[in-house]
């Protein structure tokens, strides 16, 4: 099992590198993402994931660990395979796909190629869960009411953040873009903020 490479960029595709490594060229798909950070002639260190499909070797390349964890993760998902993983990973970096599933940003999954609105709900109802808290942190508590539950519009943030959320949706934001700024506000205002002071933050934030 291959789980690293470190060689010469010798050649690239609209979806593949193929890396001299001590004099053995091997050819491994990327994301465009990975693919935009390599240069023909340049040194550089993939990560890689083996695939072992019909008697042939298939070897998946990641710029970095974060980008090949959620690769094994997407393709976890009926209806997305290698490919798609990888047309996902080429438009949403690993933070950027952190915020829009756990803000429900079904727009921002579409731009992969491949990607239909099905796909994209499929993805998001069952990852949901494992990303919601991941993402937002400490911020999951802004202006919750002690001792209440009431549910969010963003999974497991407080009612506090999911209205802030909402609100800069509605000023035309993204999802994914608002929910980055709330979730930021948050952790700059504290447990105490309400949700005036959260869009009032996020829109700093969103200036900056």
């Amino acid at each position: 099992m291959i789980a690293k490479l470190t060689g010469i960029v010798d050649s690239t595709g609209t979806d593949w590198v193929v890396l001299d490594v001590n004099g053995v060229g091997y050819l491994l798909s990327c994301s465009n993402r990975t693919l935009s950070r390599m240069a023909v002639g340049e040194r550089v260190s993939l990560v890689v994931e083996t695939f072992i499909r019909e008697e042939r070797i298939v070897l998946h390349g990641f710029g970095d660990q974060a980008e090949r964890e959620w690769f094994k993760l997407l393709t976890t998902i009926q209806g997305v395979g290698a490919r798609l993983a990888l047309s996902i990973l080429g438009v949403l970096d690993p933070d950027q796909l952190t915020r829009a599933i756990a803000s429900q940003d079904k727009t921002a999954l579409v731009r992969a190629d491949g990607v239909g609105p099905k796909v994209a709900a499929r993805i998001l109802n069952e990852l949901k869960d494992k990303v919601g808290n991941l993402a937002l942190g400490p911020a999951a508590t802004v202006g919750a009411p002690a001792g209440k539950g009431a549910p969010a519009a963003v999974p497991g943030a407080s009612p506090a953040l999911a209205d802030a959320v909402s609100a800069l949706v509605n000023l035309g934001y993204g999802r994914s873009e608002a929910f980055g700024a709330v979730v930021a506000a948050g952790r700059v205002l504290g447990d105490d903020a309400g949700v005036s002071d959260l869009i009032r933050q996020g829109l700093k934030e969103l200036s900056q």
